[in-house]
């Protein structure tokens, strides 16, 4: 896009700035599996995440970085860069972004899990013996983590926490980032799916805490359909889990570049992609792209 400057670009997202204090985030449709972005990106996901963030920044009751989601508000974009972000972009509130991942787990699964059943670590430190896979927990976990530019996200205990951000910032964010998943999980279970875990970003405006980048989307949250999980078994996922099982088993040793995706394995990660988005917008995928 060559009307703005592009000041940042993630493994999905490219950031721009309008002014001092107005960005434009736009979610391509680029996906990365093991901390690298594959060369094939899947058909839509940007126009997903981006629909379901904007989903849940009028659905959730908490400050947040949107502006607006209409290519026209973008000062300086010509009519042929309107249509290429269309339905993918989010103009926002520029913020102090907060250096700590909020990470909130209702289940047992993942990373923890494996961090659990070795004997527990960071994530798990506050859990009791004795539970399952996939098993949901008494009641939610806040386990944050570091933002790393590049490469993974460290898990941090509740201590290592508290003095990166301090003993009150801390406490909003995590009784915040319970609450929105809180939230997320009663309204995903009454459309039969269930919010296992989920990560958000806060940031700073002056002195408020509000909710940046995406919110409960399918590539910072995991989503079930309620009716396939079982306790001790692996669950299916509504994400990018055809992409990183296929890899798997692929002779490839997890750097740059990775193998190209059979057809079958776009058309599948894809089709999950817009079966989420519809399950919790409650609307056709095909009339968002209409827009």
């Amino acid at each position: 896009m060559q009307s703005l400057t592009q000041i940042g670009a993630g493994k999905v997202r490219d950031i721009y700035q309008v002014d001092p204090y107005t960005l434009l985030i736009v979610a391509s449709d680029r996906i990365s599996a093991f901390d690298v972005v594959l060369d094939q990106p899947i058909p839509d996901k940007g126009r997903v995440l981006t629909g379901i963030s904007l989903h849940w920044f009028d659905l959730l009751d908490c400050p947040n970085h949107l502006i607006s989601s209409d290519p026209s508000d973008i000062p300086g974009l010509d009519k042929t860069e309107q249509r290429e972000v269309a339905g993918r972009m989010m103009l926002v509130r520029r913020a102090e972004v907060i250096p700590m991942e909020c990470v909130v787990r209702g289940y047992l699964y993942g990373s923890s899990w494996k961090e659990y059943s070795s004997g527990g670590g960071p994530t798990t430190e506050h859990l009791p013996a004795g539970l399952q896979l996939a098993e949901k927990l008494t009641e939610p976990i806040f386990t944050p983590a570091t933002k790393a530019e590049t490469g993974h996200d460290e898990n941090l205990t509740e201590n290592d926490a508290r003095k990166l951000v301090g003993d009150t910032l801390y406490e909003e964010l995590r009784s915040l980032s319970i609450s929105l998943y809180t939230n997320g999980n009663a309204y995903a279970a009454e459309r039969g799916a269930i919010l296992a875990d989920t990560k958000f970003e806060f940031g700073l405006v002056g002195d408020d805490v509000i909710l940046i980048d995406e919110v409960l989307t399918p590539d910072s949250s995991r989503y079930w359909p309620a009716d396939q999980w079982q306790l001790g078994s692996t669950i299916p996922s509504y994400d990018k889990q055809p992409v990183r099982d296929w890899l798997e088993t692929q002779d490839w040793d997890k750097t740059p570049p990775a193998p190209p995706l059979p057809k079958s394995i776009v058309d599948d990660t894809r089709r999950r992609y817009v079966d989420i988005f519809e399950r919790l917008t409650e609307s056709s995928f095909s009339n968002y792209l209409g827009q």
